[in-house]
This record gives C-alpha cells, structure tokens and sequence, in this order.
C-alpha cells in the first residue's frame, strides 16, 4: 500500500484538533443566532468578539474594530480593493498599483474595475518575483488611490518587501493593502511595523475552516459595501455570521501566530531544504523558481524541462502524494501561470512546473518518499517526451509540439 502524503499545504490545509473541538459547541449546542437576546445568542456574540480579538492581537492591530469577518480571502481581497475605490476615503482618486503576480482575486478585481474606468498600473517583477520597487516609485502620483500588493506569492513562495512598498504608497498619500493569504501563520506580519493599512486572510491557509475570512481594515479607512443586509460587520459583510467559522478562525490564528510561529517555521524549513536539496541534485533540467532565501519557509516550487505538469500531478497522485501544477492544462486553458510567465520563464518549459508545500503535519520520511517519487515520476515522464531526446531538452522539437498542441487533448 502507497504511503499517503499531503504536499499540497498551499492549497488549504488539513484543520487542526484543537481548532475542530473550538468549533463544535458553536455548531451544535451554541447555534443561536448572535443578533438574539436569549442565552444561546449571547454566548455566540461573545464568541464572535473574542476571536475578534484574537484576530487584532495577531496582526497586531490596535482595536478589534478593525477586524471585519468575510467569507474567505477572495472576499476579503474585493471588499479591500472595490470597496476602497468606491468609498469616500478614496476621495474620488481613482488610479489602482497591483503587480503582475498578484492572486486572481484582486488581477480579477482590478480587471474589471479598469472596464469601469479606473485605471490600473501592473507592476513589474524580477526573475525571483520581487516587485520593482523603481517602477512603483516612477508610476505612482497623488492620482494613486490604493497600492495593493501580496505579502508572499502562493505559487513560487516569495516574500515582498512590504515596509518599504507601504512607505512609497504613503509617501504619495495612496493607501496599501496586502493581500496575505498565503503568509498569516507562516511568517511574521505586523500591521503597524509594516505600515499596512488593509490586509485579507484566510483561515484554510493556516489549519482553520474553509469559507471564513478576515480583512484588517486601519481606522479611519471607509469602505463601501460589497454585500448589503441586516449591516453585520459594521455594514461592510452583511449575514447573520459564520460564527463558528469565526471561532475556528480564532483559534487557528492564536495557534499559528505568536510564539508558536518560529519553531514551526524553522521545522517547516529544514523539512523543505531537504526536500530541495534532493529533488535538485536528482533531476537534471529543473529551475527552483522564486526568491531561494526570502520566500514562505514551506514552499517549494520546481519547474522541470521537457514534460507537462498535468501529467505530473496525476502519476504522483497514483503514488499517493499531492502536489499541485501551475500549467493550466487541468482548467481547460493552454496558458502556463501567469506568475511563471511574470518571472520570465519561457512558455514551453514553464508547462512543467511543480509546486510542493510542506506544514507541520509532514515529516523527514514524507520528504524521502516525495523525493524518491517525483525523481521517478520526472524519468518516465521524460522517457515518453517528444522534446525530451538524448537525455535533454530538445527544444527544436518543443516549438513544433506546440503548434499541434490542441490535438493532444
């Protein structure tokens, strides 16, 4: 029987015991309603301002009014950005800064607020995925409403130099969002250190339930509504609340933030070093993508030549390891990740990307066997490679296969 292992913590990531049991007195004893007088809806409102709370102590936010609770990070990230420029605090500016290798939440958003007439800049990246702090200084004016940049990139793991974008946005009177999904509870996040001034998250990135999310929103900041009703957090997300979605939140936070963060990062880390390191000195024709040293301790991103990731996350899946591909083949698209094209890898080989995240849960023999697996897998794949001649990447038969492409599927 195959081991079984989960590489695919970037994706969500399995909930927690102590999150579960957090949970369960909200779902079946404590179900009333938090807007209700009676017993059960007050100990539920009391639930929900205590992992208020617990959400400001680990952003470090000043008041716990500044954590509002959204369905997750894609709504976060669209209440911070739509709400923004439609809001009064925007003060009728209008011109938006994301970067090319933001997530779909907020390219999308941004997208469809440039067919509503707001323009949006899309800064550069260099070849590790740092964002070009010159091109930020040289396009950003008074005009700028709002600077929205990830914390750290959920396909290659690099990590921005947020204090220095947030003192470029203020300097120009912009406000700046980051969207750090992919970071809370894997790498230490400071509202006021960093001078951030709105910041989504997701509890399902850090061991807590799915469909729960949080936007940090600084005082003083006026969002418009994306969801209108009965004016639950503070009017912004209106629903009768997620309240143990909230509480899993919580204590997800609470466990992943603090002093429990840099044991787990550095047990993490040497669990994804390894992983690196023996991939990498197996596998000939494979680029470690992203930022080698400033990047999420438990991301590993590989692209290997001459084969289709597609192909890859399914004979892996037959080994019982989950990992995930940034080729698109899978969502029915022949584009490669548009991170994978921002970095500058050519079209044909960025095709083959793997990406493998590691948590707390995984272990050293977990990394031996993805390892042994992969190395296996990447042979046989490039044994039944057309472009794959000789023991390299052939790339003169490589633009050939790509005229024919759509026949292979």
């Amino acid at each position: 029987m195959n081991r079984f292992v989960y590489a695919d913590n970037a994706a969500t990531t399995p909930m927690s015991e102590s999150v579960f049991e957090a949970m369960k007195p909200f779902l079946t004893e404590f179900y009333g309603n938090p807007s209700s007088l009676y017993r059960i809806g007050r100990e539920a409102r009391r639930a929900v301002t205590e992992a208020r709370m617990k959400v400001a102590r680990a952003l470090n936010a000043k008041d716990p009014s500044e954590i509002i609770f959204t369905g997750g990070g894609s709504q976060a990230d669209n209440l911070a950005i739509r709400g923004y420029v439609k809001g009064r605090s925007a003060r009728g500016k209008k011109h938006i800064i994301t970067s090319k290798i933001e997530h779909h939440a907020v390219l999308y958003t941004c997208e469809a607020l440039e067919k509503e007439g707001y323009p949006v800049t899309y800064l550069d990246v260099d070849a590790q995925g740092h964002v070009d702090l010159e091109q930020l200084k040289s396009v950003i004016t008074d005009q700028t409403a709002l600077v929205t940049i990830m914390a750290a990139n959920n396909e290659i793991g690099t990590i921005q130099n947020l204090k220095a974008i947030s003192e470029i946005a203020h300097a120009h009177g912009a406000v700046f969002h980051t969207d750090a999904v992919q970071a809370v509870g894997h790498m230490p996040l400071d509202v006021q250190e960093m001078g951030i001034d709105m910041l989504s998250l997701s509890a399902h990135k850090f061991r807590g339930p799915k469909g729960i999310g949080a936007l940090y929103v600084r005082r003083g900041i006026a969002l418009e509504p994306l969801v209108y009703g009965g004016g639950q957090e503070r009017g912004l997300a209106s629903g009768t609340e997620n309240v143990a979605g909230m509480v899993g939140l919580g204590q997800a936070i609470e466990d992943a933030t603090g002093e429990h963060l840099a044991e787990k990062m550095g047990y993490v880390k040497k669990l994804t070093d390894r992983l690196v390191r023996g991939i990498m000195d197996a596998i000939p024709y494979t680029h470690y993508t992203g930022d080698p040293v400033n990047r999420l301790p438990g991301t590993a991103s590989f692209v290997f030549e001459a084969i289709e990731g597609e192909g890859l996350i399914l004979r892996l899946d037959l080994a019982g390891i989950c990992g995930s591909t940034g080729s698109a083949c899978s969502t029915g698209s022949l584009d490669p990740s548009h991170v994978l094209m921002a970095i500058g890898l050519p079209h044909e080989i960025a095709h083959g990307s793997l990406r493998l995240t590691l948590g707390e849960q995984n272990t050293e023999e977990d990394v031996d066997y993805l390892i042994e697996n992969v190395t296996k897998v990447v042979e046989t794949l490039r044994a039944m490679s057309p472009v794959w001649v000789d023991g390299k990447p052939d790339l003169t038969a490589a633009s050939d296969l790509h005229d024919d492409h759509h026949h292979h599927h």
